[in-house]
């Protein structure tokens, strides 16, 4: 649920200076079906059925879903702000594979906000000493917000690209001229006209 707060602060920034909403259909995202795809296995992997089926072959699946989504975010860099989220994925990916194909959660993040990692398959587990530490999910939310959840530098990272992006895309004719390809009507560097 972070990333809601993330895209809610990025329709708020980019009205604010001035952008419109309907300029983000202009943003042309390579290969979304493949980001599309791996979300999705995220998803259902924490549903119970799914879990249960898939067992051990959870961990696996879920370090290809998130490398396929990296994998998407890396083909789209030259968008504004997909930089940001392309580090913050990489951090994220690093820390789940160095620790088995889980994010590692910190118990007293998980204890601030009144939650804990029950059984079946999550993305996260609580370890008493996680490798790449500082990676894992050591932040909390604060408990009032809703869907409060532990987070990561990765997460802040990509909260802050994918909010970067929205603003910057409401604010732009054309957020990256040369991902939108030919027929765009413009020439790179340059806006049309309102």
């Amino acid at each position: 649920m972070f990333m809601t707060y993330a895209i809610a602060i990025g329709i708020v920034g980019g009205l604010l200076l001035g952008g419109r909403i309907d300029r983000l259909a202009e943003v042309h995202f390579h290969w979304a079906w493949l980001a599309l795809a791996g979300l999705l296995a995220q998803v259902a992997l924490f549903s119970a059925p799914v879990a249960d089926a898939v067992g051990d072959a959870g961990a696996p699946i879920y370090v290809l879903s998130t490398l396929a989504v990296f994998v998407v975010v890396l083909r789209n860099r030259s968008i504004p702000g997909l930089p940001i989220v392309a580090l913050g994925a990489a951090s994220n990916l690093l820390a789940i594979v160095a620790n088995g194909g889980w994010m590692p959660a910190a118990p007293g993040a998980l204890e601030s906000i009144g939650q804990h990692i029950g059984p079946g398959y999550s993305n996260s587990r609580e370890l008493a000493a996680p490798l790449l530490g500082p990676l894992t999910d050591v932040f909390a939310m604060p408990s009032w917000l809703p869907f409060a959840n532990v987070f990561s530098v990765g997460d802040l990272l990509i909260g802050a690209g994918v909010a970067v992006t929205i603003a910057i895309a409401m604010r732009s004719r054309n957020p990256a001229p040369d991902v939108l390809g030919a027929g765009s009507g413009t020439l790179p560097g340059r806006t049309s006209p309102e």
